[in-house]
């Protein structure tokens, strides 16, 4: 793929506190649902230094493997070469650029808990990782 062809894939960054959860278990949605058409970015204000087991654990019941993620510290850099930037529970730790859009989801935390409870926080973010590709991704 060359250059300019990678540049028209819409790009998205999430960003929690630890790296460790949210963050990664909607990246790795992302990824998998939209088949690779966008850029998917994660990161942490304060990156823990594994990922969750238990989101690991509930993502690998949906066929998704995290096992080999790392939780990534956020950069500026991130956010500037992001055309989406979802938050989820660091606040204002992030910078903000004009001319990005900016959400930010309320999701439970899933440190921890066990899967049981990780499995609902995972639905939630699938649902929404759902919507969020129909928007960057409209039907042509």
């Amino acid at each position: 793929m060359s250059q300019s062809e990678a540049s028209k894939k819409p790009s998205v960054l999430f960003v929690c506190v630890h790296n460790a959860g949210r963050s990664q278990m909607a990246a790795a949605y992302l990824t998998s649902l939209s088949g690779g058409a966008v850029e998917v970015r994660s990161a942490g204000s304060q990156p823990a230094a594994s990922v969750n087991p238990a989101a690991v654990a509930a993502m690998a019941e949906e066929g998704i493997d995290m096992s080999t993620e790392i939780p990534k510290v956020l950069t500026t850099d991130a956010v500037r070469e992001s055309d989406v930037v979802i938050t989820m529970g660091c606040g204002d730790t992030c910078p903000i650029f004009p001319g990005k859009r900016y959400e930010d989801w309320d999701l439970d935390d899933p440190a921890g808990q066990g899967v049981d409870a990780v499995r609902g926080i995972r639905d939630d973010i699938k649902t929404r990782i759902q919507a969020l590709i129909a928007e960057l991704l409209p039907a042509n």
